[in-house]
């Protein structure tokens, strides 16, 4: 099965497969990214609770973050991974805090969704199992930044948050950032009730396309959710071009035989994670 698109290149190196925008790919000189896929291969490094992994889980998930940064290039010890908790944190990274191991599991993490750097060699990295992840790069400012923006992310507008976050610290213009918008679950299969669809509806009620966004199955009760189309909307409103929002256009659900989703796979759903790195 290959997922390349106009959009996306699906590679398989050395024994591992991931996605590559092309776009991003247009500036290899200056920054390494991926998207993994396999759902042979879990890039979870806690629980969902915060509790430590098994020791053969976490050197399972070491081995699987060895091995993808391997495939692109770079080292797994360049690694920072926030803890996700749902939230419209976004820290700016400036340094490694371990000198020869990832930065995984760190308290100075704790409830962050999003991260920007300008500094060299330290490759950010999220995780979702359907959730939106966000890669954005400033080639005029040489700025990267990696954003988890789950529903209640995408609620709190956290990829917004990200590109203010990103002028603020280094005085970047939205009209240069690029923001793509890797595999997640889609309108689709985003089934919600009616608390969470109003929710939405609060949030969100000056968009003008707002009844395509949130689309009622009759006669289910039920509501389909446009999330990846909000964020699109959100970004352009805040300065991004149009033709710098780069998606995927990949459903985790759709695609779920080579992507981790917690709507398929339920409770024993594993990570999949994105990865971007200035050189």
């Amino acid at each position: 099965m290959d997922l390349s698109n106009e959009n996306v290149i699906h590679v398989k190196k050395d024994g591992i497969e991931f996605l590559q925008f092309r776009r991003l790919l247009e500036y290899k000189d200056y920054i390494n990214h991926a998207y993994s896929l396999g759902i042979d291969r879990n890039y979870r490094t806690a629980r969902a609770n915060k509790q430590p992994l098994e020791k053969h889980e976490y050197d399972k998930a070491m081995q699987d973050y060895k091995a993808l940064s391997d495939a692109i290039s770079s080292s797994y010890t360049h690694l920072v991974k926030t803890n996700q908790d749902h939230t419209d944190e976004v820290k700016t990274i400036t340094k490694k805090i371990n000198v020869d191991k990832p930065d995984f599991n760190l308290e100075e993490y704790s409830k962050t969704d999003g991260m920007i750097t300008k500094s060299k060699d330290i490759m950010l990295a999220t995780t979702n199992a359907d959730c939106i992840l966000l890669l954005f790069f400033d080639p005029v400012k040489k700025v990267i930044g990696n954003t988890h923006s789950g529903w209640k992310g995408t609620l709190q507008r956290i990829s917004v948050k990200t590109v203010q976050k990103m002028q603020q610290e280094f005085g970047c213009n939205p009209k240069d950032i690029i923001c793509c918008i890797c595999p997640s679950i889609r309108k689709c299969d985003f089934e919600v009730d009616r608390d969470v669809k109003e929710l939405f509806e609060k949030e969100f009620q000056d968009l003008e396309n707002l009844d395509d966004i949130i689309e009622e199955k009759i006669p289910n009760a039920k509501w389909d959710i446009d999330t990846v189309l909000i964020n699109k909307i959100i970004l352009e409103r805040i300065g991004l071009k149009q033709e710098n929002i780069v998606d995927s256009g990949i459903c985790s659900v759709c695609n779920s035989q080579l992507i981790h989703s917690f709507r398929v796979e339920k409770q024993d759903y594993g990570l999949c994670t994105a990865l971007i790195e200035l050189k």
